[in-house]
């Protein structure tokens, strides 16, 4: 970043803009001298770009001013700023804070031989276009504010601004953020990881529908990757058309990329090592609990039905020493195969420990579609090993094959396992914890709520790291971010949500199947193809800088068939648990007797009588939000005053005349547009309203039973608001809740935590959560504390003497060193930038504080 700048100053918003505004202008008029070739267009193109940028920020300038003055009041707590409207200003914020840095760099450098002016001009492009993006999100936002009541961050209704949020999706261009902004709202150490998948996931997505052999998608994959490695924008309107029409199929063999057996074992290999690494298979076998509240009577669990019948239900037990009954006969006869070496390591007379008196059982994330406990190894060795525990990790079935409430149903049935065999487990049965991330985070808690249901023993705690609450298309301020999230783009969204309401179509549409022979010549073909016409654009790059960006090589691919409302099967498995809680109907003669003994609650279906999901369903979809409310206080009108103030009603046609879909931004302003429409189909089925699948829209007699919970969110994740609005729930019933925001790091942080320390330390977050579980203390070391991540471009030395702690503590004083030594303030409304002291063009040195 510039000299100007690597100082001790504080810009807050007004100094932002004052500062970008200072360098557009005069990089302006430097370039408006009129050079002449090449040249003389990338100086028109800078300057263009330069306008287009001051007019958004003059835009811009007001409405973030409007947004400082009101979004504490959707704040979980003053020690813990965060939500989806503090997330959008903070996004603004780093762009803009980006644009300032490359603009210096500019004028710095614009003078000497070696400056690029086209690569220069085509960075201010990308970002203008992502100024442009995220000006449009934050006029939706302000919507958000209009039509929502004091402190919901969601619109609680699918139609409405919900629809026209995915209606604006649909259209808006967003290969912007994926091109040359790709991830710039995160860490800089994170970015090469992001940068990686986004090309790994193009060159998948180019010879996916090709149905070639293994080797052939590799191997096409692997020789397309260069010119989306030096191609930018084509990389970014590549990364569009994936995400855009391709089914969730491709994102389940995308996502299971990291379950083959060389990936996996280059996992294992860099990963903690273990004494145990099982991969269990437990027969689908009946069998009793005592009941938490009486031991002498008990409840019958059965095996999961829903769906796919009965069958084994897979486990991995994962262990870092050896302990009681973990290599005992009864254990070694579930033991399946994965046709690799034995993980069980008992070679040099393992010592075994006595049974621990703690046990971790987690559930995967994946968005119900992709991944086992394969794929989250890593982090799960390295939590055995630090806390000393065994973990059970449950490979629950899958979506669309098996929706909800499938994986629920496995997952209550693990948890009832472990509890009844866990001398098989080298536990003592004493203190168990449920922990998962994402929509193993969401199975957590419906765990918990299943239990408190069947009045089984209830575990001792649940750490969920950026949980999915809510599986409904309801609008939040942080679900706009699905508009340039590299890893949940909202219609990736969507199709994992429908897959589990049961929604997706459970297989592929077949294709015609082909010899060997031809299809190892179509692979021969393809592969030679993708080699000449990766190292031609690689070779044209290089020699011709002003070759305007390729077209996408393939056509969209064609929408698939429209799906089934809802699966038949999911009629044979009711939405409604009889043992919950729901709202009371209005006329309880409607619903037949519910009333089972003790002795007879089994464990089956979430119901077992087809014939109770009408009413059930019109029950769920006539919900009020007097049955289920998200408005936790009550309006203080000088507190819905300011909201009003800052929000902004839709506005009408130029004379007034009202209009089909009314528009949603101010006139004269119009964001950039797709050449192609997303898929993005809005899920009204019932079951994604069951309290069981939204745990946030569960009544409060079920949230009363829940065990301690505590959240780790990330304050860039378009599911935020579902953390946020979660523990809100929580504290108002007086729940033991706490909720932790890590700063900068994306979704699904855990399965990155050996990439970086910005990672590892975010994961530690969780560790220190469970071990709070373990140790039964009232609250957690700092629990009320906005964990802030040290942004910086390269690491710095720990003998410096410089700050190199991940968080900082807001309360322990106004000031936070960063970097290099430079202090950033800690103040309401505020912005900082951390220099580096150096030219690079990429990456930035900033932090952003909005607390």
């Amino acid at each position: 970043m510039d000299k100007a700048l690597n100082s001790d100053a504080v810009m807050d918003t007004n100094a932002v803009f004052v500062a970008l505004y200072g360098i557009c202008e005069e990089n302006a008029a430097y370039f408006s001298g009129g050079a002449k070739g090449s040249q003389g267009d990338a100086a028109r193109r800078l300057v263009e770009a330069m306008k287009q940028i001051q007019e958004h920020a003059h835009s811009l300038e007001p409405v973030i001013a409007g947004f400082a003055t009101v979004y504490h009041h959707f704040d979980f707590d003053p020690h813990i700023p965060a939500n989806g409207y503090r997330s959008l200003v903070k996004v603004v914020r780093c762009c803009l804070l980006h644009i300032i840095h490359k603009g210096r760099y500019i004028t710095a450098n614009r003078r000497s031989i070696f400056f690029r002016a086209t690569h220069n001009a085509g960075e201010m492009e990308a970002y203008c276009s992502a100024l442009c993006q995220l000006r449009a999100l934050l006029y939706l936002a302000q919507r958000m504010l209009h039509d929502n009541s004091h402190g919901n961050l969601f619109f609680q209704d699918e139609s409405g601004l919900s629809e026209s949020f995915v209606r604006e999706y649909a259209s808006m261009h967003k290969g912007c953020f994926y091109g040359r902004c790709l991830g710039f709202q995160f860490t800089p150490a994170i970015r090469p990881c992001l940068q990686t998948i986004a090309i790994g996931l193009v060159s998948f997505g180019e010879n996916y529908k090709r149905h070639q052999s293994g080797i052939g998608v590799a191997a096409s994959s692997f020789f397309t990757s260069g010119k989306y490695a030096i191609d930018p924008e084509l990389r970014g309107a590549e990364f569009d058309r994936i995400t855009q029409n391709l089914d969730v199929h491709f994102w389940k063999a995308f996502w299971n990329i990291t379950e083959t057996e060389v990936l996996s074992s280059l996992a294992s290999m860099t990963s903690t090592q273990v004494k145990v690494n099982r991969a269990l298979s437990v027969p689908p076998v009946t069998f009793d609990l005592p009941l938490a509240a009486n031991h002498r009577a008990s409840v019958t669990i059965a095996p999961p039905t829903a769906h796919i019948g009965t069958a084994p239900v897979q486990m991995r037990l994962i262990s870092y020493d050896l302990r009681e009954g973990q290599d005992s006969e009864t254990l070694l006869s579930l033991c399946r195969s994965e046709g690799g070496a034995i993980s069980l390591s008992l070679g040099l007379k393992t010592k075994r420990l006595p049974s621990s008196p703690c046990l971790l059982i987690h559930f995967h994330g994946g968005g119900f579609v992709a991944q086992t406990s394969k794929s989250h190894e890593p982090y799960l060795k390295s939590w055995s090993q630090e806390l000393g525990i065994p973990i059970l990790s449950v490979d629950y079935s899958l979506a669309p094959e098996a929706p909800f409430p499938r994986a629920l149903e496995e997952c209550f049935y693990a948890y009832c396992w472990a509890l009844r065999n866990h001398h098989l487990l080298g536990w003592t049965g004493e203190k168990v914890c449920l922990a998962g991330d994402s929509a193993g985070g969401n199975l957590c808690v419906t765990t918990s709520m299943r239990a408190a249901a069947f009045g089984v023993r209830m575990p001792d705690g649940i750490v969920a790291a950026y949980p999915a609450t809510l599986l409904t298309a309801y609008a939040s301020p942080s679900r706009l971010l699905t508009l340039m999230d590299p890893l949940l783009p909202l219609s990736v969204l969507s199709r994992c949500l429908s897959a589990y309401a049961g929604s997706e179509p459970p297989t592929e549409k077949q294709v015609e199947k082909v010899s060997t022979l031809s299809l190892v010549r179509r692979d021969t073909a393809l592969l030679l193809r993708d080699f000449r016409q990766g190292a031609s654009n690689w070779f044209q790059s290089l020699l011709d800088p002003n070759r305007a960006a390729a077209t996408p090589s393939a056509a969209a691919e064609a929408p698939p068939e429209s799906a089934d409302a809802v699966r038949k099967s999911i009629s044979e498995a009711s939405i409604s648990s009889p043992h919950a809680d729901p709202p009371v109907p209005a006329c309880p003669t409607e619903l037949p007797d519910r009333k089972l003994s003790v002795k007879s609650q089994t464990c089956q279906d979430l119901g077992s009588h087809s014939t109770l999901v009408p009413s059930s369903a019109a029950l769920l979809s006539e919900r009020t939000p007097e049955d289920v409310s998200f408005f936790l206080s009550k309006d203080d009108p000088t507190v819905s005053c300011g909201l009003s103030s800052v929000g902004l009603p839709p506005p009408v046609g130029e004379e007034g005349a009202e209009l089909e879909h009314p528009r949603e931004f101010p006139l004269g302003f119009e964001p950039l547009r797709s050449d192609r429409l997303a898929e993005v189909r809005v899920e009204t089925s019932p079951v994604v309203k069951d309290p069981f699948c939204s745990p946030l829209l569960a009544p409060d007699s079920m949230l009363k039973g829940l065990p301690p919970v505590h959240i780790v969110a990330c304050a860039l994740d378009p599911m935020l608001d579902d953390s946020v609005m979660f523990a809100k729930r929580l504290r108002s019933i007086d729940q033991p809740v706490t909720l932790c925001v890590v700063d900068d790091l994306p979704h699904g942080f855990l399965s990155l935590s050996q990439l970086s320390r910005e990672t590892r330390e975010a994961a530690n977050v969780c560790v220190e959560r469970i071990r709070t579980v373990f140790t039964q203390k009232d609250t957690p070391p700092e629990p009320r504390k906005h964990r802030k991540l040290e942004r910086t471009d390269r690491p710095v030395p720990a003998s410096s003497g410089e700050t190199t702690s991940l968080f900082a503590d807001p309360a322990e004083g106004s000031e936070l060193l960063v970097g290099r030594g430079v202090k950033i303030a800690d103040g309401e409304g505020s912005v900082a930038v951390a220099a580096q002291n150096n030219t690079d063009a990429g990456g930035i040195g900033a932090q952003i504080r909005l607390d």
